[in-house]
């Protein structure tokens, strides 16, 4: 999909928002949700997403609804490394099919890491089982603040 594209209702995260399709919730406000990513790139790969607007990418996003999923990424990712003690974390957000973009509901991934374990491909990492991605979620949500 190129940049200009009109946004899909239809995208598996608005699906997700409408509770069409199950997801891992770690928390969620009026204005955005973290759940895990189904398709870990880690262990403990958590994806933050904006409940009220519909930009598929960066550039679309209205700056106060940029400004609460910034915030809430960050409040995210603290849990995140309060909870599974990684070695350092990476902060992705793709913009465009050409940019790595696969799914067009801007969004951003918080992936822990840890020296002796590789990063599975975004995109390419199998499914995670959901019994691991509950307790996980559960892990990080007693360490959000």
């Amino acid at each position: 999909m190129t940049l200009h594209a009109p946004y899909d209702p239809d995208n598996i995260f608005g699906k997700v928002l409408r509770g069409e399709i199950p997801a891992v919730k770690v928390w969620e406000d009026d204005n955005v949700l973290a759940f895990m990513d189904v398709f870990p790139q880690s262990e403990g790969h958590v994806l933050v997403i904006s409940k009220t607007s519909t930009a598929r990418t960066l550039l679309e996003m209205e700056p106060k609804a940029l400004g609460r999923l910034i915030g809430a990424t960050q409040r995210t990712a603290r849990a995140v490394v309060k909870a599974l003690e990684p070695e350092g974390f990476q902060i992705m957000q793709f913009n465009g099919e050409a940019g790595g973009q696969t799914v067009f509901h801007l969004h951003f991934h918080i992936i822990p890491r840890w020296a002796d374990r590789s990063l599975k491909g975004h995109g390419h990492a199998p499914m995670a089982d959901t019994e691991t991605l509950r307790a996980l979620a559960d892990r990080i949500a007693a360490a959000l603040d």
